[in-house]
């Protein structure tokens, strides 16, 4: 009872009542506040706001043009744009990439190489809610595989897009090239906007000389998404300007009978209009499939191409260096006469050597009993290398070196081939400056004939050919014919851009007779088409005039006391076969140049394969349909 009389229960009420104000107070305080906030936020914030929510919900993205198609001169279609079907990943929408990875190596095939290149791709070049592709080129069970397991798969996704497709594959390889994936390099390249979406870039040849024309230009969409990055509509498009479609000079039936000529060899053929420098066919084999690395080549397919003794990556054509041997005698004796050092009746005796001095090194002609007596009409059509070496010890090197360089030795002279290699024309300067030695006159004697530090490209053979046809015209050799396009009348159009400015292109060759032409000329119609020529036969039954020049080049030197040999030697050491020509001689349509790897002589086995070539251009021929109508 004493302790209930001590109970104050007004001191209660009262400490009850300030602590209700007080807890009222702070509610009000509270409340004020979120009110404030709330005005701030939908009021004074509106406008930032509500573009921050409308970035979240519309976003641009870039739309990627379709490539360029490429033709040959007849309208067929060498590369064109095929649907491919890949699987991609979104990372906004997937927890756990490794995880979902996983899953999916579970359902279709997918090798480390290509979660490696997927996991590059995510990291070093996305924009935000891009799709990176995991694995390209699926098959119709494969995307089956993948659409039922969607479920479990958030942020996987089975993507279309429009990939290279080569049609004829190693048949145009080293002339065309090829597009691959686009790598971080190359991207810091090119403008990075109008590549945003693109994820191939031309790598070799045409495809990567003429990317600016073959890409287009970006375009751009809005699109509404959900809160997960999922594209519901939309919005707004601006559609991309798809590359511009080319025309080459190629034939691609001239192309496939060459290579078809050329099979189970190592071998490359260039031929050229000498009118217009349009590159007619341009073979180097073996060759491979450029398809393969499109969307990236497994490294076991890589290395068996790397590690392959014939060499099918190399471009033969462009980038293989030949001693030329004889194919570059008409200018060797071109030099000779148009400096006045002899005329072309100049005679000398060829026992079947030559020899600086009496008793000294023999400097050996083809012809072991040698040739007898001959002008400079007989050493060109019958290819006496003494009546060269004579008249190389002569004149010295410089006359030499200075007619070849005319002709476009020792440079590159096409006009869109990027990784066109110049090779070696030597000279007394060069050889100072790369061997650290003085040029003797045995150096003047090799380079007489094609051999010594002279290396040249079937290319290089074939403009300096097509130079001579032309009566010493430069008209730089080239892929492209013109850009395909259509007038305001609907009609299709070719225009050529000017691509001569590009570089600094040798000047035409002026003779100080004009009539030496003839005497060259006539020296290599005479390798064609009289009794002792040494390609009589590929020239017999010819129904036009052909102009030529057969070539054996040394691969392995020779002791003095010793005979060449082919069967005592190993394949890769025996001679490379090597033969030029123009024809029609009066109205020449073809230049072109042959060799083949360790063939032997050019008279036996780069000639008939010219003049099949030659036959197929002109005539219309194709040797294999002829063959089957002999039998």
């Amino acid at each position: 009872m004493a302790a209930e009389r001590l109970k104050d229960h007004s001191k209660e009420s009262r400490t009850f009542t300030v602590r209700a104000i007080i807890a009222f107070a702070l509610v009000i305080i509270m409340f004020s506040i979120l009110l404030g906030r709330m005005y701030y936020l939908q009021v004074m914030e509106h406008e930032r706001y509500s573009a921050m929510s409308e970035d979240n919900r519309v976003q641009l993205q870039p739309v990627p043009p379709n490539r360029g198609l490429i033709y040959d001169r007849n309208g067929t279609l060498l590369a064109d744009n095929r649907p491919s079907y890949s699987v991609t990943i979104l990372k906004e929408e997937v927890k756990d990439i490794d995880a979902t990875l996983a899953v999916l190596r579970e359902l279709i095939p997918i090798t480390d190489r290509e979660v490696e290149r997927f996991k590059k791709r995510m990291y070093q070049r996305r924009r935000p809610f891009q799709s990176v592709p995991v694995r390209f080129r699926l098959t119709e069970d494969e995307i089956a595989k993948v659409s039922v397991n969607y479920h479990r798969l958030p942020g996987v996704r089975v993507e279309a897009e429009l990939i290279r497709y080569y049609p004829y594959g190693e048949s145009l390889v080293h002339a065309m090239g090829y597009v691959g994936r686009i790598n971080e390099r190359e991207l810091k390249k090119v403008d990075e906007t109008n590549y945003a979406a693109t994820h191939y870039i031309g790598k070799l040849g045409i495809e990567k000389f003429y990317e600016d024309r073959l890409h287009g230009e970006v375009g751009f969409q809005k699109v509404e998404t959900n809160a997960r990055g999922r594209v519901m509509r939309v919005l707004e498009r601006t559609d991309p300007q798809p590359g511009e479609d080319l025309v080459l000079h190629l034939d691609l039936r001239l192309q496939q009978i060459t290579e078809k000529l050329l099979e189970g060899r190592r071998a490359s053929v260039v031929a050229i209009d000498p009118k217009t420098g349009g590159i007619l066919t341009m073979v180097s084999k073996p060759g491979y499939d450029p398809n393969l690395f499109v969307t990236g080549i497994s490294t076991k397919n890589y290395n068996a191409l790397r590690e392959s003794k014939d060499l099918p990556l190399f471009n033969r054509a462009i980038r293989g260096r030949y001693p030329p041997g004889s194919t570059i005698k008409p200018i060797t004796a071109l030099s000779a006469i148009d400096t006045g050092v002899v005329k072309p009746s100049y005679t000398i005796f060829d026992p079947g050597y030559y020899t600086l001095t009496k008793g000294g090194r023999k400097y050996r002609d083809w012809k072991k009993t040698g040739h007898g007596r001959v002008d400079m009409y007989e050493s060109i059509s019958q290819s006496c290398d003494t009546w060269f070496y004579d008249v190389a010890h002569k004149m010295g090197v410089d006359p030499m070196s200075d007619y070849l360089g005319r002709f476009g030795f020792g440079q590159v002279t096409s006009l869109d081939l990027p990784e066109a290699l110049g090779a070696i024309l030597p000279s007394k300067e060069w050889k100072k400056r790369a061997r650290k030695a003085s040029w003797y006159t045995g150096d003047s004697l090799n380079l007489s004939i094609g051999q010594g530090f002279l290396v040249a490209t079937p290319l290089q053979l074939a403009t300096a050919t097509a130079v001579i046809a032309n009566r010493g015209k430069w008209i730089p050799p080239r892929m492209l014919k013109g850009i395909k396009g259509v007038n305001e009348a609907g009609e299709s159009t070719l225009t050529m851009p000017d691509l001569a400015g590009v570089k600094l292109l040798p000047s035409d060759v002026k003779l100080n007779k004009e009539r030496h032409w003839d005497d060259i000329i006539k020296g290599m119609h005479d390798v064609m088409h009289s009794k002792t020529g040494t390609a009589r036969r590929s020239g017999a039954g010819a129904e036009y005039k052909i102009a030529g020049k057969t070539g054996t080049a040394q691969v392995v030197g020779i002791k003095q006391d010793e005979e060449y040999d082919a069967e005592k030697l190993a394949e890769i050491h025996r001679d490379h076969a090597l033969f030029v020509a123009f024809a029609p001689i009066d109205d020449p349509q073809i230049a072109l140049a042959v060799i083949v790897e360790n063939g032997g002589g050019g008279s036996s086995t780069a000639a008939p394969i010219a003049r099949k070539v030659m036959d197929a251009y002109l005539l219309g021929v194709d040797p294999q349909e002829e063959e089957l109508a002999g039998l």
